[in-house]
């Protein structure tokens, strides 16, 4: 990648930087929950607008597509994506664009992602005529929630008319300082699957136990079962089908509405169950179920579970990591760019990422200095603005090199 366009993009960037801090804080400012972004998706519209960038709304309700035409050589079509959706959070940060909207807030960064592809789209669309490939891009509802906006944008055709060959996505990192990127190749994040079970018994008063089913002794059975099969022994991942296929069972609720002397009807526990492999995902629900029906049957009871099946593993392609990889070098400098470790946390950009050769990085937006340093999904996550014009040019850098 020659030096020249490197330093074009990166005085873009600069010279955009303001108007993209704009739009981010005002994106701040006005949070939407997921599939419900309305305003949000009439204000990124309104800024494409302006700038001549061809694009759809109304895809999924909110969701916009659009296309950039690159040079005349140009055949490929490189996907961008960015996500719009906010959190049910009260925001407790103290600065001019705190949230308008009580009790939603822009916690996981999506207002950073949508001004940050907003940014590279200007520089994209500005330089155009050298572009070495076709790009359609994506702003997306509802990442926060199941069935996740990119599967539903998927099966609106967001891969087709014109064939997408490869997609970056784009994520804050707050643990991250500002400045640095990070990549990892092959499987990054986890898939997830929401458990709700209820284990069934029969009430009764405490101090009469002949006469009751204490679904709360079961429900505890259940969980150590599965704890030990799944976190502990670990026996069927060291299966050869299924090695090196990290995982995680948890629940994070129990409800028994007894009392100290009122044994309940029933037990609802809710968790969930994640991994990186396909085939283990499928057999460790058919085991969550055989193992809750044999706890039932020794009870004489039954237990009545429910898998509610989420977002893939995310997986980013080797060849097109390596490519941005060295990019980002070219851009930021070798010492600012890191490897991320896998995480078990999800996204559903991973239905992106099991069609087409994707690449999900993230981009740095701490700063211990500043004290900015609070994580995603707390009332206090904030970012280094400065990270905004990073990413918007490392994101539009990466295009040019995708081919």
């Amino acid at each position: 990648m020659q030096k020249q366009l490197i330093e074009t993009i990166k005085n873009l960037a600069h010279q955009n930087y303001e108007r993209i801090k704009i739009i981010r804080e005002h994106l701040h400012a006005h949070p939407e929950l997921s599939f419900k972004e309305i305003k949000t998706a009439h204000y990124i519209s309104s800024v494409l607008t302006e700038w001549g960038i061809q694009h759809q709304t109304g895809i999924v309700e909110t969701g916009i597509v659009g296309f950039i035409q690159g040079n005349t050589s140009a055949k490929k079509t490189l996907l961008l994506r960015a996500d719009m959706d906010a959190l049910p959070i009260t925001e407790l940060n103290s600065v001019p664009y705190k949230s308008k909207n009580e009790g939603i807030m822009h916690a996981c960064g999506h207002d950073v992602h949508s001004a940050c592809l907003l940014g590279a789209l200007f520089i994209l669309n500005h330089l155009k005529k050298e572009l070495p490939v076709n790009i359609k891009f994506m702003f997306q509802p509802g990442e926060e929630v199941l069935p996740g906006g990119a599967s539903l944008m998927i099966k609106k055709g967001v891969l087709t008319n014109p064939l997408v060959n490869m997609a970056f996505g784009q994520h804050v990192f707050p643990n991250m300082q500002v400045g640095k990127v990070g990549f990892r190749k092959g499987m990054y994040m986890a898939s997830t699957d929401e458990l709700y079970i209820t284990v069934n018994g029969k009430g009764g008063h405490a101090a009469m136990p002949a006469e009751y089913i204490n679904p709360l002794l079961i429900a505890s059975e259940l969980l150590m079962a599965l704890h030990s099969d799944f976190m502990l022994s670990k026996k069927y991942q060291q299966l050869p089908e299924f090695i090196d296929a990290p995982t995680v069972l948890a629940f994070g609720k129990i409800e028994g509405k007894g009392a100290t002397n009122v044994i309940p009807e029933k037990v609802e526990l809710a968790g969930t169950f994640r991994t990186m492999n396909e085939a283990w995902r499928a057999e460790a629900h058919k085991h969550i179920i055989i193992t809750a029906n044999g706890i039932a049957t020794k009870w004489q009871t039954n237990i009545d579970v429910r898998i509610e099946k989420g977002y893939p593993f995310l997986v980013n392609n080797a060849e097109l990591t390596d490519t941005a990889i060295k990019t980002a070098r070219l851009y930021l400098g070798n010492e600012n760019v890191e490897e991320l470790a896998q995480r078990m946390t999800a996204e559903d950009f991973a239905f992106i990422s099991q069609e087409v050769p994707s690449c999900f990085y993230r981009l740095g937006t701490g700063n211990i200095t500043k004290k900015i340093t609070s994580g995603v999904h707390t009332p206090t996550f904030d970012i280094d603005e400065k990270a905004l014009e990073i990413g918007s040019g490392l994101m539009a850098c990466l295009a040019f090199n995708a081919e």
